[in-house]
């Protein structure tokens, strides 16, 4: 690409991180560079040094009528918002893998590209290894004769991650490639994973993909593995193949003319020496770029676009759904078009039963688990690792930290604050051979109650509103409103405000409010 040619489109790269710094060198390498954005200020100043274009703030580069597309390589997180952000400003965007964290904001996404005419592409890397290429033209020629089986290892000693796990770090990459050899979508999904470093971020997973057509697939990612290996094995009714991306060049992708003969009612193997499929070398981000911009320019049609970056999200989640339910997972079960756009946020590691409400604005984060027939209120905000349900209802502005269960019975109202591994218990009496799901206790927290880390709450009673109970508490009875409880069992150690300053002999707070005594026992504010 002649890098003096104004014809180029001019690009901006969102995030020069770990990975978006390899985006900025080929983007610039392509003359198409036009300006970086990251929110570390001394990385925007390095790379604007080193590549002499903008380092400008993302309003800026939005709003420049001079760059064309975006490039986005942020948190997965962040991805619906910043693709939304950019499409309706008119850009061209491409962003790294996952497209989004579940299938709902991937739909809106594809919408709003069609709706505004510009070019969504996904940054399935493998989808432009020169290799890769040619295993598929050999698949589409039939080479390989009718496809039985793909199976696909990604493992290594490392990166690990914090905010998601293997399946979704590693595989994306995977089952992209299996999709496009495959050409459809699996009929089922099973997986399992394995979690060794955290307890509730897999380390490991094994996915296996069953299609309609017959074929299937199994991946295997893992990022606790003594050695690097990349490898894929396509076998075929006529030979096999091996991508290798681990090995040197010419021998990356090797082709087995194995057969499987048929002599006296058994199958017998006749073997075959491996032959080297040579292929023209290239690094696959530089053609992944490249694809891009010829896609804004109206020169091919996108190989990675939205349509496709769902088909690999389902897939997924699905995988996920499976690994928490233990089950075989139908991609019928994953509705996703022309629903109504949920205007909540779940983290792909969380899982919603059906039949559950939830508010608008409200946050799910990782590995948490929502019942059936539960209901959250608006701009609640859920932790790592919590469980609501079934049949639990949590009102506004809620907001309940890592670690914590609310089972079937309880009910916080508006703007209940739970500290991180808070207990609430559902029978008095439990034993782990008898059955007492008919004996559960309804427990109320009123509205505007603050639990401290590791309370519990013995069920059966009721927390008045704006009550607080001090980290570590046990409270065995009912709390009045606005008392402040700690101990074991809890007892009143006196009063706190709306606002949750404690307050004084006189019941007035600095914040100006003041309080008087109710006839069962708790505070109301005073009249004025």
């Amino acid at each position: 690409m002649d890098t003096n040619n104004p014809a180029v489109p001019r690009m901006a790269v969102i995030g020069c991180g770990y990975w978006g710094k390899n985006l900025v060198r080929n983007f610039s390498e392509l003359g198409a560079l036009a300006a970086i954005c990251d929110d570390d200020e001394a990385t925007s100043r390095q790379f604007a040094e080193q590549y002499q274009v903008t380092a400008g703030s993302l309003d800026s580069i939005l709003g420049s009528p001079e760059i064309e597309g975006v490039v986005i390589a942020t948190p997965a997180e962040t991805h619906t918002s910043l693709a939304e952000r950019a499409l309706l400003a008119g850009k061209h965007v491409f962003v790294e893998k996952p497209i989004a964290l579940n299938i709902e904001d991937a739909e809106r996404l594809k919408a709003l590209s069609g709706k505004q005419k510009k070019v969504l592409m996904v940054g399935h890397l493998l989808q432009y290894h020169p290799v890769f290429i040619k295993l598929r033209q050999m698949v589409k020629d039939g080479a390989l004769g009718r496809l039985r089986h793909i199976y696909s290892h990604r493992l290594n000693l490392g990166k690990v991650r914090r905010e998601e796990n293997i399946l979704w770090s590693f595989a994306p990459h995977d089952l992209s490639m299996i999709l496009s050899l495959v050409g459809s979508e699996p009929e089922s999904v099973s997986a399992m994973g394995s979690c060794y470093l955290h307890k509730t971020i897999a380390d490991v997973t094994t996915t296996h993909l069953v299609f309609p057509g017959g074929e299937s697939a199994h991946v295997f990612v893992s990022w606790l593995h003594p050695y690097k290996e990349q490898k894929l094995v396509v076998i075929g009714e006529e030979s096999m193949a091996v991508f290798d991306d681990t090995q040197s060049w010419d021998q990356k992708l090797l082709l087995y003319p194995h057969k499987i003969e048929w002599k006296n009612g058994m199958p017998v193997p006749n073997k075959a020496n491996a032959e080297s499929v040579l292929v023209e070398e290239g690094e696959p981000l530089r053609e992944e770029a490249r694809h891009f911009l010829d896609c804004i320019r109206g020169a091919t049609e996108c190989r990675t676009d939205s349509s496709e970056a769902i088909r690999v999200l389902k897939v997924l989640q699905a995988s996920e759904r499976a690994m928490i339910s233990n089950r075989v997972i139908n991609l019928s079960e994953l509705t996703t078009v022309h629903e109504k756009p949920r205007n909540y946020f779940v983290h792909h590691s969380s899982y919603v039963d059906d039949h559950c409400e939830i508010g608008t604005g409200t946050k799910i984060w990782h590995f948490s688990h929502i019942l059936t027939g539960s209901r959250i209120g608006k701009n609640c905000v859920l932790g790592q690792n919590v469980m609501v349900g079934p049949e639990v209802t949590i009102g506004d502005n809620c907001k309940i930290q890592n670690n914590v269960s609310l089972y079937k019975g309880i009910t916080l109202e508006e703007g209940v604050f739970c500290g991180p591994s808070c207990v609430f218990t559902n029978v008095n009496s439990p034993r782990a051979e008898i059955e007492r799901k008919n004996e559960f206790l309804p427990t109320l927290v009123r509205k505007g109650t603050t639990i401290g880390a590791n309370a519990t709450i013995v069920c059966g009673t009721t927390i008045g509103a704006n009550a607080f109970i001090g980290a570590g508490s046990v409270v065995t009875r009912d709390v009045p409103a606005h008392a402040l409880v700690v101990g074991n069992p809890a007892k009143p150690l006196g009063w706190v405000c709306e606002c949750g300053q404690r307050l004084g002999d006189n019941l007035r707070c600095a914040c100006g409010r003041s309080y008087a005594r109710t006839d069962d026992g708790g505070l109301e504010p005073a009249s004025t």
